[in-house]
């Protein structure tokens, strides 16, 4: 490790950032059975100061998730149950009148739920596109802006959203302005029978497994600093903005599929997402630098969702998925 790779001395050292991670992992681990590329993954994200989106039909503990992620890192948590009649002030917060002993009146602005470290955002599809929006200065800036006046998030910040799939009664697809917002957006599979019986044993048995706090906001944020300070070659950068260079149908030398199913490819996020993802995952493999491979464990979970296909594509069940993959076996690493 040259000097210049090396981290400032007022830094956490990767080797307690990887130790400190795979606490986190294994805590969250103790209550949610099976899973590990969820969990993973939602950590991941909130190490690189993003946003999740979790897609999975009801029942699979995306919320529990949350929950546990919360209880093991000691932040404050807030949930919010997306429904068709919640508004835009019932996520931020709302400016009431006040009057003191005196009766003088003045305005006082009333925080809303937004106002914690780990929000969970319940069946977010299942709200209105008005409402969702509320959310997007937030998620991006986080910033809270009412009446004019702006108010800070505390860090860390972190946004953990569920969904139904769409097909599901009563949802409202996300705008698309929303979803490049999500940092990763992670598909929640369906257990194995093994892990039905465990589930099983764990959620009906009289003693609820018990999670430690292993780390506080305080060590997120450091965690994070550290994240953003892992140094990438010129030749790995180049091949992340071939990658998204890839998903635009009307770029050079793009897949056919791509060319053929893709409306609209990844936009510049998307490459802030590989970049991010590829140095925590270099971190936690023990590796001060970022690798082709760690891009590419990173692409599907960072691209899936900024990749609009087609009428053509959903006529014929082509899945964001499946691009993305092609886009990887397409594209050279050199």
């Amino acid at each position: 490790m040259t000097a210049a790779q090396t981290p400032g001395p007022a830094q956490l050292s990767p080797d307690e950032f990887r130790r400190r991670t795979h606490l986190i992992e294994a805590e969250v681990g103790t209550v949610i059975v099976g899973q590990r590329d969820l969990i993973r993954q939602v950590v991941v994200t909130l190490l690189a100061g993003g946003n999740a989106l979790l897609e999975g039909v009801p029942g699979l503990a995306k919320t529990t998730l949350v929950r546990t992620l919360a209880d093991v890192i000691e932040c404050r948590f807030s949930r919010i149950q997306f429904t068709p009649d919640l508004m835009p002030a019932d996520i931020i917060g709302t400016t009431l009148i006040s009057e003191d002993e005196q009766g003088h009146k003045s305005f006082r602005f009333e925080p809303g739920p937004i106002f914690a470290n780990l929000l969970l955002a319940d069946e977010i599809n299942r709200a209105t596109p008005k409402t969702q929006s509320a959310l997007l200065e937030a998620m991006q800036e986080h910033t809270v802006t009412v009446a004019k006046t702006m108010h800070k998030l505390d860090a860390p910040f972190f946004v953990l959203a569920t969904q139904n799939p769409l097909e599901m009664e009563g949802t409202y697809p996300l705008p698309e302005a929303q979803l490049d917002r999500f940092f990763f957006k992670i598909n929640v599979t369906f257990p194995s029978a093994d892990e039905l019986v465990e589930i099983a044993q764990r959620t009906t048995g009289a003693r609820k497994p018990l999670t430690r706090n292993v780390a506080n906001s305080a060590m997120i944020v450091e965690m994070q600093d550290l994240a953003r300070t892992v140094p990438i070659a010129s030749h790995v950068l180049s091949y992340a903005a071939r990658l998204i260079i890839a998903t635009h149908p009307v770029g050079k030398d793009v897949p056919a599929i791509t060319r053929q199913y893709v409306r609209y490819g990844a936009s510049p996020r998307g490459m802030q997402g590989l970049i991010l993802a590829g140095k925590i995952l270099a971190l936690l493999d023990g590796r001060y630098n970022v690798a082709f491979a760690d891009l590419k464990a990173a692409a599907l979970p960072v691209l899936r969702h900024r990749v609009v296909l087609n009428f053509e594509a959903q006529a014929e069940g082509i899945t964001p998925d499946e691009v993305v993959k092609a886009v990887l076996e397409a594209v050279k690493e050199s």
